[in-house]
């Protein structure tokens, strides 16, 4: 139930969101309205997101792909660019496909694929624990694992991975300093940090993909755009098709890859 606030009061949260630099104050301040289970909550929640702590960690759940999904404090919030990666994963999934959603976070990127496409085998990773707890929440049914990308999953699962998911760290480390408060200061940093040209992870994903990927199976992964050449090349250097696409806004870049 949502507690009753005065239109003073809403406008006092709103000039409070304001002042902190919230560029959408009215609707930040609906949001927490709707979360808080009381006056003193709300008070709480307002301060913490005027402090800086991100939206989606105060009310405990961010909006990806027409879905609710709960993110706890700590854990990588998931981004909407990301939406575009969820929608070239799901044309290239079918009804029982093994589905693998690599660096997965609060498992967002295989909640949405799982909620389009019915009867997947649906199995994630992360390493961080807060992650793997809120995984664990949005992806009931799912087998959630905690260890270093592949390592913790089981060997049965070689070879049998259809659609293989990954949201790798790829900011380059010079660049971390330049990110937002939010991100910065808010997400664990070995979600964020992808090494000296942000291609760190990713290269060891791909690197091992052939003995995980099924005959015919895919790997998407999104990446910045200066990243596209040397991300094209790993790909090569492991007997890896790859082919880069991006929305119409351009405002994320998906590479997609399969056995040659």
């Amino acid at each position: 139930m949502t507690i009753r606030t005065s239109p003073s009061d809403r406008s006092t949260i709103v000039t409070t969101l304001r002042a902190a630099g919230c560029v959408f104050a009215e609707e930040e301040s609906t949001l927490l309205v709707e979360a808080a289970g009381s006056p003193a909550e709300l008070a709480t929640m307002v301060a913490r997101r005027a402090a800086g702590d991100p939206l989606e960690h105060v009310v405990g759940w961010a909006g990806f792909h027409g879905l609710r999904v709960a993110v706890e404090p700590g854990v990588f919030v998931p981004r909407r660019r990301t939406e575009f990666l969820v929608d070239q994963a799901i044309a290239l999934t079918r009804p029982g496909a093994v589905v693998l959603d690599l660096c997965c976070g609060s498992g967002a990127v295989g909640a949405a694929v799982r909620a389009a496409v019915g009867g997947i085998e649906l199995h994630a990773v992360d390493l961080d624990p807060a992650a793997v707890r809120s995984a664990r929440r949005n992806l009931p049914g799912a087998q959630v694992h905690q260890g270093d990308l592949y390592q913790p999953l089981p060997v049965e699962l070689r070879g049998r991975v259809d659609v293989l998911l990954v949201i790798a760290p790829y900011v380059p480390t010079g660049s971390i300093a330049l990110m937002p408060p939010e991100a910065r200061d808010h997400e664990p940093l070995a979600a964020l940090d992808g090494g000296a040209d942000g291609l760190e992870v990713l290269r060891r994903v791909v690197a091992d993909a052939r003995r995980w990927l099924a005959p015919g199976g895919h790997l998407l992964t999104e990446l910045g755009d200066d990243q596209v050449p040397a991300a094209l090349a790993a790909c090569t250097r492991h007997h890896l098709d790859a082919r880069v696409t991006t929305p119409a806004d351009e405002f994320a870049t998906v590479l997609i890859a399969h056995p040659g």
